[in-house]
């Protein structure tokens, strides 16, 4: 009986993240909108932090290096924890359960847990603002955009991004 309770109760979380996927991704289905999403996705993959991690030694000096620094050695655990979590939970995308949901960018790899966007958003805001609190007016809002697009796009279910800001969140406070 409570095997039973745990596979409905789990099934219907499910079943509303599935619908929250379909409602997302249609309703910022405008090109405009989309587009946005796809260009936050498209920093989010990596380009942006690259580049905040060359400019902070050029803005801080020793302070920003050291920064920079502790935003590499989170981006190598990020990583690990990353690829073994992924092969292990080997959740489809929504994309690919949902006929509903149209892909709005190429994925990254096949699978959907955590989201590795999300993780690494989390990770290196917590990271940047710790050394430099003033960089959090553009990167809350840019990671909480990260985060949308991801699920927008078709890419990943809320508890996907739950999951990656989380454990972006405890490694970041690891080395902090």
């Amino acid at each position: 009986m409570g095997k039973d309770l745990l596979i409905l109760s789990v099934r219907r979380v499910v079943d509303c993240e599935i619908a929250l996927c379909e409602i997302a991704n249609r309703k910022c289905g405008s090109t405009q909108l989309k587009n946005f999403f796809v260009a936050v996705s498209w920093l989010g993959d990596g380009k942006a932090w690259y580049g905040l991690m060359i400019a902070l030694p050029l803005l801080y000096g020793r302070s920003g290096l050291a920064t920079s620094s502790a935003m590499v050695k989170v981006a190598v655990v990020n990583l690990l924890i990353y690829k073994i979590v992924k092969t292990l939970a080997g959740r489809e995308r929504p994309c690919v359960v949902s006929e509903h949901i149209a892909l709005g960018a190429a994925p990254l790899d096949q699978y959907s847990f955590p989201s590795g966007h999300t993780m690494h958003a989390v990770a290196f805001s917590l990271i940047v603002m710790s050394d430099h609190p003033e960089w959090a007016c553009v990167l809350l809002p840019f990671s909480f955009s990260i985060a949308l697009s991801r699920i927008v796009l078709g890419l990943h279910y809320p508890t996907d991004v739950i999951a990656g800001g989380l454990i972006g969140g405890c490694v970041a406070a690891a080395f902090v």
